[in-house]
This record gives structure tokens, C-alpha cells and sequence, in this order.
């Protein structure tokens, strides 16, 4: 075979690997001419749908989030609730941030996850809610696996710094609108659910 028929060879084959890419790519089409819309990511959890949701941001230079409970804890650390938001889906998700008042760094992470010792490390997980008037204590949503439904990945605070805290639970009757959040290390706070 000489250089010349090689190359023309060669150009064939790649005329032929380009044909059928295209071939497959069209049959990969989906077969209808409406535009696809992007999806959604899912943020359900294995928990019956129960939607892990991203705790409150600080407003970059706009006015301070609401404070609707303070819990003192240890060493001058102070629990700041933002808001406990009850949803269509049978859920109350509270919302704040835990701030370092004092003047040492708080290393009492591991204790604000209760009796949790491995799926939710470094979290909230010992939250709780209590309805007082129902006389039901409702504890800090799991999925199959055991992870909570809050934060997760806390690390010591330093004096002066705040991180924002999420923890969603099952909810009470919608004749209840009011219900004593606990945290471990924290004193209690009584909230108003909205929503």
C-alpha cells in the first residue's frame, strides 16, 4: 500500500466513526421538540422527603436577621434563633447561629450532638423541640442511615465568630404554635413556629 492510499484510507475511517457519532447522538434526542428544562437537584432525604435545608446566611452589609429566641450556653456562647418555619410537608425546620461571646475558643462541639456518637458527628443532632401544651418531644430528623437533618462539620469557634445552625424535625399539630427548643450545653428557648 502505498503513503498516498493510507491517508485516503484513514480519511474514510474517520468520515465513518464521525457518521456514526452523529447517528448516536440523534438517537439519543429524546424524539420531541420541546426545550428541556434543567432539574431540579433532589435535596429529599431517605427520611420520607424530609428536605435538608441550608441554615441562615449573614445579609452581607443589609440589615441583621431577626432574633426571635437567644439560649445562653457555656463560656459566653450565646444560641441565636432566626426563625422555626413549619412547611407544607409536615415539617419545622429552626434556623439561627451559635456566637462566641467570650474570650476563650468554644471546644464543646462534640456535646451539642446529644447521644449521637456516630452518624452525625460535629452536629446539632441533640436538638430538641418539646410541645408543652401536646406533651410530645420531638427529636432531630434521621435519614436510613442515621444522619441528621442539621448542621454537620462544626469546628471550634474562636472568640468573636458565629456559624450559622439549621435543625429540622417532625411537626407538632398546627394547633401548636409555640414549643421549647433545647440544644445540649444551651439553656432552653421558647419559639413561635410560622408557617
Amino acid at each position: 500500500m502505498s503513503m498516498r492510499q493510507t491517508v485516503k484510507v484513514s480519511r474514510g475511517a474517520a468520515v465513518a466513526v464521525a457518521a456514526a457519532l452523529a447517528l448516536t447522538l440523534a438517537g439519543c434526542g429524546g424524539g420531541d421538540d420541546k426545550p428541556q428544562e434543567p432539574q431540579k437537584p433532589d435535596t429529599s432525604q431517605d427520611q420520607g422527603g424530609a428536605a435538608q435545608q441550608p441554615a441562615p446566611t449573614a445579609n452581607k452589609g443589609s440589615e441583621p436577621l431577626t432574633v426571635i429566641a437567644t439560649a445562653q450556653g457555656p463560656s459566653g456562647v450565646v444560641l441565636e434563633i432566626n426563625s422555626a418555619v413549619r412547611d407544607h410537608d409536615g415539617y419545622v425546620t429552626v434556623s439561627g447561629q451559635i456566637k462566641n461571646g467570650g474570650s476563650a475558643v468554644f471546644s464543646q462541639i462534640a456535646a451539642l450532638r446529644g447521644e449521637e456518637k456516630t452518624a452525625s458527628p460535629a452536629s446539632v443532632a441533640g436538638a430538641t423541640l418539646v410541645d408543652t401544651l401536646g406533651k410530645k418531644r420531638y427529636l432531630v430528623l434521621r435519614d436510613t442511615e442515621g444522619r441528621c437533618a442539621c448542621t454537620t462539620g462544626l469546628t471550634f469557634l474562636k472568640s468573636g465568630e458565629s456559624v450559622p445552625i439549621f435543625a429540622q424535625f417532625p411537626a407538632p399539630p398546627t394547633t401548636t404554635t409555640e414549643v421549647v427548643f433545647g440544644l445540649p450545653t444551651f439553656a432552653t428557648a421558647t419559639i413561635k413556629i410560622s408557617g
